[in-house]
């Protein structure tokens, strides 16, 4: 029941896009089904994070209460335990919910063998970006210890950021959202080369392909980011 609430609710954001259409035939330069195809990919992405790194935007909360220090006498990883806590089977709604929507906007790329193989590693990228997002910002709470909407402001907010082409946007944050917080990565690029669309902003079409390449980064400065909190953690004190 808790999968099937969490889907049905999900697709609330998808349905107010899907209302605009009512009234317009585009936006930003973009249909409904191309909007999907945004929509579909950055959902399965922050899904699949959530899933599987979702709690750690509660290390603040351990860090409190003095659960990292328990978690820290224990032969395992502490990533590993701090992804296992509290897993809920709830966030998959969002990840089913997010997959019906691209499989909707699927006819509206002409599809070859390697717009497949891009669309694969779009997916697998846009998980990588969003779980190396939860894991940087996060870390932010080993210094301060309560600032998880810290962490939803480039997590959540980038999804629904990234639901929309940027077209919409300035070029300035295009080009923000590409260099400083690679957040485009997650869907744009990859989408521009599977619909056949030159870079709207004059930007270089090789970087179409550079997802995995944007995900490794984020993924590695995360992990950096987490080691040197662990590291610099002296417990509570209580």
């Amino acid at each position: 029941m808790l999968v099937v609430g969490s889907m049905l609710i999900n697709a609330l954001d998808f349905v107010g896009i899907a209302i605009m259409f009512s009234s317009i035939d585009s936006l930003g330069g973009f249909g409904l089904r191309e909007i999907a195809l945004l929509y579909g990919a950055t959902g399965i992405g922050i899904g699949v994070a959530d899933t599987l790194i979702g709690s750690v935007e509660r290390i603040g909360e351990f860090v409190r209460t003095g659960r990292l220090d328990q978690m820290l006498t224990k032969p395992v990883p502490l990533l590993v335990q701090v992804c296992a806590d509290r897993f809920t089977l709830r966030r998959l709604g969002r990840i089913t919910q997010a997959t019906a929507v691209l499989v909707w906007a699927l006819p509206v790329v002409d599809w070859t063998l390697s717009r497949v193989l891009v669309a694969a590693v779009m997916v697998l990228s846009a998980s990588a970006l969003f779980f190396g997002l939860f894991v940087l910002f996060s870390c932010v709470q080993f210094w301060t210890t309560d600032a998880s909407e810290f962490a939803n402001a480039f997590t959540y907010g980038g999804n629904t950021l990234t639901q929309y082409p940027l077209t919409v946007f300035p070029r300035e944050l295009a080009i923000a959202l590409t260099i400083v917080l690679p957040i485009a990565f997650v869907n744009w690029y990859p989408c521009l080369y599977l619909l056949g669309r030159s870079d709207p902003f004059g930007l270089p079409e090789w970087l179409q392909f550079c997802s995995p390449l944007a995900a490794a980064v984020v993924v590695a400065a995360a992990l950096l980011v987490w080691r040197t909190g662990v590291r610099r953690y002296t417990s509570t004190g209580s």
